[in-house]
C-alpha cells in the first residue's frame, strides 16, 4: 500500500522588484514554497504590494507552516478551512491573514496537481469539453507618459501587437495625471480610440488615488460612452453603493468592481448591491484559488462576469487563466504587456500572447517551472 503524501517543508520568500507596467515602481510580492516528503514542490503566491504587509504577511506564514508539516497536501480543502479557522480572530472580513492564506492556498493546489498528474484546469473543471482552451487577452497597464500623444501611441502599440484592447489605470505614477481633469481625460479617450480603431475594447480605471464626486464620475462616462468605452472600472471606493446606483443610471457601458474584496462574505454584499456588471477577483488576496472558485459561484449565479485581476507574478497568473478557463462567464484575461521581471524572469517559459490570446498551462499544478534563483536576487 502506496502511504500517503506528506508536507515536509513550507518557506516563505518576500520579493521587492521594479514593474515597467507601473512607471518602474517598486513593488512586493510573498511567495510561498511548500514541498512534500518525497520532493515534490507546489508554489503560490500573495499579491502583498508593499513592505509593511509583505513583513506581516511573511511572519503569519512562518507561524501557519508549523501546523501545515505532517499533514497530507491532497486535503487542501480541509487545510483551507483549518487556516481559516485559525486566523479567526484578526481575519473577520478580510485583511493580512487573507494574503497568507492564499499564498498557501496556491502552493498546494499546485503541490497536488504534481503529486496527481494533472493541471490546476483539470482539477477544478473547464467550460471547453474539448479542453483545448485559448482565452482572449486584454493590456492591462497604467498611464504614465507625460505626453499624452505618446501614451496614445503607446496603448495602440498593444493592439496592434494583437490584445484585444486596453484597460488603463488612471492617477498611476508618472506625469500623465489623467483622472483630474474631465476635458482633458474625454479629448484622451477621444484620441485613444482613433488611434485603436473602432473594435479594440477599452477600459478605463479610476486608481486609488483619485477621487471622483457622483457629478464628475457621470460627465467621464456619458463623453467616454460616445467613444465606445467598454467598462469603467472602481469609479467610486467600493462601499459607496448609492453613488454606483445613481451611476448606472446614465451608464450604456458595463461597471465593474470589487476588485478590493477579501471573501466570500465580502463578494456576496457586492454581487447583492445590483449596482456591478464585472466582479474583479485578485487570486493572490481572495483567499486563493479555493476562495476564488466560490467568487465564480457567486458570478455565474448572478448572471455577471469574472475578471481574473492578474497583476503581479506568473504564478499568479498560471492560476488566474485557469480559473478564468473555469467559468463561461469570463470575457477576457488582463495581462501586463511591458516586460517585467516577475513574468518574464520568474519561470521557465513565460506567458506569451498569440494572435490576441493565451494558452491555459496543461502541465501537472500551475504549469510553471519557477527559478529559485530569480526570487534570491530579488529577495526583499
Amino acid at each position: 500500500m502506496t502511504a500517503s503524501p506528506t508536507i515536509a517543508r513550507v518557506t516563505v520568500h518576500p520579493v521587492a522588484y521594479p514593474e515597467p507596467n507601473d512607471c518602474n515602481a517598486t513593488r512586493c510580492l510573498t511567495f510561498v514554497r511548500v514541498e512534500s516528503a518525497d520532493g515534490a514542490v507546489g508554489w503560490g503566491e500573495a499579491i502583498t504590494q508593499f513592505p509593511a504587509s509583505t513583513r506581516a504577511t511573511v511572519e503569519l506564514v512562518t507561524g501557519l507552516a508549523e501546523t501545515l508539516i505532517g499533514k497530507n497536501p491532497l486535503h487542501n480543502i480541509a487545510i483551507w478551512n483549518d487556516i481559516r479557522n485559525q486566523s479567526w480572530w484578526y481575519s473577520y472580513r478580510g485583511g493580512i491573514a487573507n494574503f497568507a492564506l492564499s499564498a498557501v492556498d496556491i502552493a498546494l493546489w499546485d503541490l497536488k496537481g504534481k503529486l496527481l498528474g494533472q493541471s490546476l484546469l483539470q482539477m477544478i473543471g473547464t467550460r471547453n469539453a474539448s479542453g483545448d482552451i485559448r482565452i482572449p487577452v486584454l493590456a492591462s497597464t497604467h498611464a504614465f507618459q507625460p505626453d499624452l500623444q505618446l501614451e496614445v501611441r503607446r496603448q495602440a502599440e498593444y493592439v496592434q501587437r494583437g490584445y484585444r484592447g486596453v484597460k488603463i489605470g488612471l492617477g498611476k505614477r508618472g506625469d500623465a495625471r489623467l483622472g483630474y481633469e474631465v476635458e482633458r481625460d474625454v479629448a484622451f479617450m477621444r484620441d485613444l480610440r482613433e488611434a485603436l480603431g473602432p473594435h479594440a475594447w477599452i477600459m478605463m480605471d479610476r486608481g486609488q488615488a483619485l477621487s471622483w464626486t457622483l457629478d464628475e464620475a457621470i460627465r467621464r462616462v456619458r463623453a467616454w460612452q460616445e467613444h465606445g468605452l467598454k467598462w469603467v472600472e472602481e469609479p467610486f471606493e467600493p462601499w459607496e453603493f448609492e453613488h454606483f446606483r445613481h451611476l448606472r443610471a446614465h451608464a450604456q457601458c458595463m461597471i465593474a468592481g470589487a476588485e478590493r474584496e477579501w471573501d466570500y462574505r465580502g463578494y456576496n454584499e457586492a454581487i447583492a448591491s445590483g449596482t456591478l456588471d464585472v466582479i474583479g477577483c485578485d487570486v493572490g488576496r481572495a483567499e486563493g484559488i479555493t476562495g476564488a472558485l466560490g467568487v465564480i459561484k457567486l458570478v455565474e449565479a448572478a448572471g455577471l462576469w469574472f475578471n481574473s485581476h492578474a497583476w503581479s507574478s506568473a504564478i499568479n497568473t498560471a492560476a488566474s487563466i485557469a480559473l478564468s478557463a473555469s467559468t463561461p462567464r469570463c470575457l477576457v484575461q488582463e495581462l501586463k504587456p511591458d516586460e517585467n521581471p516577475m513574468q518574464h524572469e520568474l519561470v521557465h517559459e513565460p506567458f506569451i500572447p498569440e494572435n490576441g490570446t493565451i494558452a491555459v498551462p496543461t502541465q501537472p499544478g500551475l504549469g510553471v517551472v519557477v527559478d529559485e534563483k530569480v526570487i534570491n536576487r530579488y529577495a526583499l
